[in-house]
């Protein structure tokens, strides 16, 4: 597979903190990444860096240019959204297409109608007359007739209900994602994207503290549920993170051979949640 993106010694220091502290790493095509960690972790700043917004220190190749010196090639191939819910409210959604298609080379038009055409928005209608989840319709259809090889979301269902959550993500997992095409995702609400991530990344302190795809998530890390009796032999293996439910003692661990764990009690596959909150605990505390 090729390296959509391809990061060495990536760093950005602010003047009263470091945002990046000298992150590697490597995106493939054909993947969708969740990029993951608290408030101030530096998932916008690699987001910035990546898409040419802000200057950094290190190398970093995106779609084989330079952010910094090559953004106006880059921006021909790649999307990007922050916020659906974030639209001109005086703007009409003919004035909305009307824009993409002047400012984006690869937006095809008619690929972009025949998505509203789905829906119940009309080319007169403004967003100040849409619901949140009309513009979440708005957004996708424009997204998806974009022929981007990046796309990049940055909390992009903030604010919205659970159900046009899921929607704007299962729209996006059946209507635009395909081999050709790499998203990478920022959220909070990780639970949501779980299903769809074939990789995982988690940032704190400006370094990047995992990174793996999900099926190795699924092979390193088990959680195992034990009782009282057993739970003195669990903490001697060291584990990531211990936490109590009706009684008992739920540990998750980093490695350490299923079968073992099979003899203290009953084991599973911690959900990125859970692994996210063991792994960001001291920075919470």
């Amino acid at each position: 597979m090729n390296a959509v993106v391809t990061a060495n010694g990536l760093s950005k220091r602010y003047k009263n903190s470091v945002a990046l502290d000298g992150v590697s790493f490597q995106i493939q095509s054909g993947r969708i990444v969740g990029l993951i960690g608290p408030n101030g972790a530096g998932k916008t700043t690699a987001l910035k860096a990546i898409l040419g917004l802000t200057d950094f220190q290190g190398e970093l190749n995106v779609l084989g240019l330079d952010p910094r010196r090559q953004r106006d090639k880059l921006m021909e191939q790649v999307c990007f959204i922050a916020d659906v819910a974030v639209l001109p409210r005086w703007l009409r959604v003919r004035e909305a297409v009307d824009f993409v298609a002047n400012v984006h080379p690869r937006f095809d038009r008619a690929k972009c109608e025949a998505f509203l055409a789905r829906t119940k928005l009309t080319p007169e209608q403004r967003v100040k007359q849409m619901s949140k989840g009309m513009i979440v319709q708005l957004h996708l259809a424009l997204v998806m007739a974009i022929d981007a090889r990046l796309l990049i979301l940055d909390e992009p269902t903030l604010g919205l209900d659970i159900l046009y959550r899921k929607q704007f993500y299962q729209s996006l997992l059946e209507d635009y994602f395909d081999e050709n095409k790499t998203i990478m995702v920022t959220t909070h609400q990780v639970e949501e994207i779980e299903h769809i991530l074939t990789d995982l990344m988690f940032i704190r302190d400006g370094k990047i503290v995992l990174d793996a795809d999900m099926d190795n998530v699924g092979e390193r890390f088990i959680e195992v549920m034990v009782n009282a009796d057993q739970a003195a032999a669990a903490r001697a293996l060291k584990p990531l993170d211990e936490r109590q439910v009706f009684g008992k003692s739920i540990f998750l661990f980093d490695g350490i051979e299923r079968s073992r764990l099979e003899a203290m009690g009953e084991v599973r596959r911690p959900s990125v949640g859970d692994l996210f909150v063991a792994t960001m605990r001291s920075t919470y505390a």
